[in-house]
């Protein structure tokens, strides 16, 4: 059982709009320490059991592809630390970066930078954040060893427990978006409306 509450709370939301660019900055803490969470992030065996199949050259230099997601070249990487890598385009930027934490645990750090035209601005919060959002609660459950062998973590997000998840994760975004003062209600309202029919549909705000 998923407790929504608890995952949801479990990560910290932001969204700021400077000039041309949309930067989404996410942060939990995981009970592991940064060479295993680095793994699970990298391992693409590991990776598939939580997140997707990914192939491609993983190497600096390289490039990679998410099954059915996006792809992108890999641009910077320091084990255990960070890496850096395009994501669906050339002005979609994703650095991922860990730190120790107390008692064997992981400050992780998500940060997803956009150009504002291809976002549309800090409503594009809502179009990414939700996925990102899954994405954490399903390496929180891997680290948590709650995912067996041969688990599918496409029928996990399509369980109505992670339909809840990310009806709540909509919610939560939505007053990220509307406590940065960078978007209109109308324009908050209908970029919440679509990414509620994207991430949990049949859900209500």
């Amino acid at each position: 059982m998923i407790d929504i509450l608890e995952q949801i709370n479990a990560i910290h939301r932001q969204v700021n709009q400077t000039g041309e660019e949309v930067i989404v900055l996410m942060r939990r803490t995981y009970p592991a320490e940064p060479e295993e969470v680095w793994d699970a992030l990298t391992d693409p065996e590991r990776l598939r059991r939580w997140f997707l199949p990914v192939s491609g050259e993983l190497k600096v230099g390289g490039s990679f592809q998410l099954e059915g997601n996006a792809g992108g070249d890999i641009l910077e990487c320091e084990q255990p630390k960070r890496f850096k890598v395009t994501f669906g385009g050339p002005t979609s930027l994703v650095e991922v970066r860990l730190t120790p934490g107390p008692d064997q645990t992981t400050e992780f750090e998500l940060e997803h930078s956009v150009s504002a035209d291809m976002a549309g601005g800090a409503v594009g919060a809502l179009y990414v954040g939700p996925g990102w959002d899954g994405a954490l609660l399903g390496l929180a459950i891997y680290l948590a060893g709650e995912i067996e062998e041969g688990h599918d973590p496409q029928e996990l997000a399509n369980s109505p427990e992670a339909l809840k998840f990310s009806e709540q994760s909509v919610r939560a975004w939505l007053q990220v978006v509307r406590e940065s003062g960078a978007a209109t209600e109308e324009e908050i309202m209908a970029a919440a409306q679509a990414s509620l029919a994207q991430f949990a549909p049949g859900g209500v705000l």
